[in-house]
């Protein structure tokens, strides 16, 4: 079953615009990658703009680095997005996911979160579905600048998505991709050498190399995990990235014992002699 091309017909019979945003480039200085579909939206929340537009994002979390492979945590995902600028209510933006959710992609929902705070205003948004209704108190989110109250889906205790009521007059939904297409079309028994791979190439397709800064900086720590693990990846930028690392450990292993690198810091390896010597403890060598 095709999601996004699901989502965007489902948009279309709303009324709703759809658009899909197929890279990883920050719309701002913020950050380093686009973490989540609302960034490029910024200006319209803070703005006295109207309407309602949807899109499919793609997006890269480098704090799911440690729990990637879980079949639930990705580097590289798509957020599915629904952004109303004081023109939806949390009623309509929750009848709208739940009728894409459980009639179009036919998950049904365990149960949905609210925090406290919203508990006795928002519970009833859920009366016509079965559906169980708990408090959280994690039921906020904010990028740091804009965020609001929100209440989350789950299927099998796993969250597929929420809606973020913004400013207290905006709609913010995000549903995860991978985590939808999960419920839609089966177990994902992706490794965590594929996930990385997968996120190597949305950089590589958003324009990005790898180098010693920023973006480049993030690519290249992607490809020693690779290495790290063994991979096979036949890529020139992997396989440049692999001989040079091959070269690095050459050099430490030759030089690691003579008396006058015997006290050298960590520090110094690396400052000096481009060795990381806490990677290379943890290659399996």
């Amino acid at each position: 079953m095709d999601i996004i091309n699901l989502y965007e017909q489902f948009c279309k019979e709303k009324g709703v615009h759809f658009q899909l945003d197929d890279n990883v480039r920050p719309y701002d200085n913020t950050t380093l990658f686009c973490p989540a579909g609302m960034q490029q939206f910024k200006d319209k929340f803070n703005s006295d703009e109207t309407g309602t537009l949807a899109n499919v994002q793609s997006c890269i979390r480098l704090n799911d680095l440690e729990e990637i492979g879980d079949g639930t945590h990705y580097l590289y995902f798509d957020m599915i997005g629904l952004f109303s600028f004081r023109t939806l209510t949390v009623q309509e933006a929750v009848d709208f996911w739940m009728e894409f959710v459980e009639e179009v992609l036919q998950i049904k929902v365990d149960y949905v979160t609210i925090h406290p705070d919203k508990f006795e205003d928002w519970k009833s948004l859920y009366d016509n579905y079965d559906v169980e209704v708990r408090a959280d108190d994690e039921c906020k989110w904010t990028d740091g600048q804009i965020g609001g109250y929100c209440t989350e889906f789950f299927k099998d205790d796993v969250e597929i998505g929420n809606i973020v009521n913004p400013l207290g007059t905006c709609i913010d939904v995000g549903f995860g991709l991978q985590r939808l297409n999960m419920f839609v079309n089966g177990a994902n028994e992706e490794t965590k050498e594929e996930i990385l791979i997968q996120a190597c190439e949305k950089l590589l397709y958003s324009g990005y190399y790898p180098s010693n800064k920023e973006q480049g900086y993030v690519f290249r720590k992607l490809l020693r995990e690779l290495y790290r693990l063994g991979s096979e990846w036949d890529n020139e930028h992997y396989l440049k990235e692999k001989k040079r690392q091959d070269k690095v450990i050459e050099n430490y292993n030759r030089n690691k014992n003579k008396a006058k690198y015997q006290n050298k810091s960590k520090e110094w390896w690396f400052d000096t002699m481009g060795v990381d010597i806490d990677f290379i403890k943890s290659l399996d060598i």
